[in-house]
């Protein structure tokens, strides 16, 4: 009977705008959204307006701009008039700009043409800035020009659409997106019994463990899922990877989302001895929606390894490999 075991190697690579990201959204505007994109393991920097004081904006709201995937900008009939706004979206259209940042307003009940072209409501908002910066152009200059910008990017508009669906649009496209920048390829070791895989994987584990945030090896997963169930996988696997113990999980799906959401910024090897069954990988789907390997994003030491690995398999079948 062939065998095989999974080396599932999980990482951010270093090509990617997502490497170093703290968060998955930056959310200009506090509601009913922020919620939604929690509960759906979208970590989600909110603006606080405790933060929001005095003449400048906050360094920290800066900051989460930089360390955001994206940021979603709600544009209201209102927005315009805040100087704290503007200032956020100069930032947001120059990370986009500079560092690849991904923009995605919403237009709440306002015309984009208006944004565009700072016509109705936003010219006199602009009028009272242009008064009250007349020392400072460059400053509404720049604001104007990010209006511009982002007013072009094609985004969602509620017109006289149900508040909820239209939430749920929103939190499922974003979702969607992530889920195609964060991927795994995962490798395997397959063949007869009784060959070496699992000590070969041993080594390669040893190897590289070292290059990675955290490690799992989850020996006999056959078995264990036979006589204890993927929770129980489940379980083992946090625990390995995050070093805690007490993770209580009522069913594998409640198991993806905890997954899901405590390994999405971590860089982690996970080595699945004796997985004989799709199943096996499905219980750890969220992370595969994650988490991405390329051979590009891994380090020199690690690329001679994932080679040395591939040599095994120089001129056999690729379904037998795969």
């Amino acid at each position: 009977m062939i065998q095989r075991l999974r080396l599932a190697m999980l990482s951010l690579p270093s090509s990617s705008s997502l490497s170093r990201k703290k968060y998955d959204v930056f959310l200009s505007f506090r509601d009913h959204l922020y919620a939604a994109l929690k509960r759906s393991g979208i970590i989600t920097f909110r603006d606080d307006p405790k933060i929001e004081a005095g003449e400048g904006i906050a360094p920290e709201i800066f900051k989460a701009i930089q360390e955001s995937w994206c940021s979603i900008i709600i544009f209201s009939e209102t927005y315009a008039f805040s100087h704290w706004c503007l200032d956020e979206l100069a930032e947001i259209v120059k990370q986009k700009n500079e560092k690849g940042h991904k923009v995605f307003p919403i237009f709440y009940n306002v015309d984009p043409v208006d944004l565009r072209k700072q016509t109705g409501r936003v010219q006199k908002a602009f009028v009272k800035h242009e008064e009250r910066y007349k020392d400072y152009e460059d400053k509404t200059k720049r604001w104007r020009i990010a209006l511009t910008e982002v007013a072009n990017v094609k985004g969602w508009h509620l017109n006289n659409r149900h508040e909820s669906e239209f939430i749920g649009d929103i939190v499922n496209n974003i979702s969607s997106k992530l889920c195609q920048t964060y991927s795994v390829v995962p490798n395997g070791i397959c063949g007869m019994g009784g060959i070496g895989k699992t000590t070969l994987a041993k080594v390669v584990y040893a190897q590289m463990s070292p290059h990675f945030e955290g490690k799992s090896f989850l020996a006999d997963v056959r078995e264990v899922s036979k006589k204890c169930g993927l929770v129980s996988l489940q379980k083992q696997l946090l625990s390995q990877l995050l070093l805690e113990e007490g993770f209580n999980l009522f069913n594998v799906h409640e198991g993806n989302v905890i997954i899901s959401h405590r390994l999405c910024q971590k860089k982690v090897l996970v080595v699945l001895d004796d997985a004989d069954n799709m199943q096996h990988l499905k219980c750890n789907n969220e992370i595969h929606e994650r988490l991405l390997i390329s051979f590009d994003g891994l380090e020199e030491t690690e690329k001679k390894i994932f080679l040395d690995i591939a040599c095994f398999f120089i001129g056999e079948n690729k379904d037998f490999v795969l």
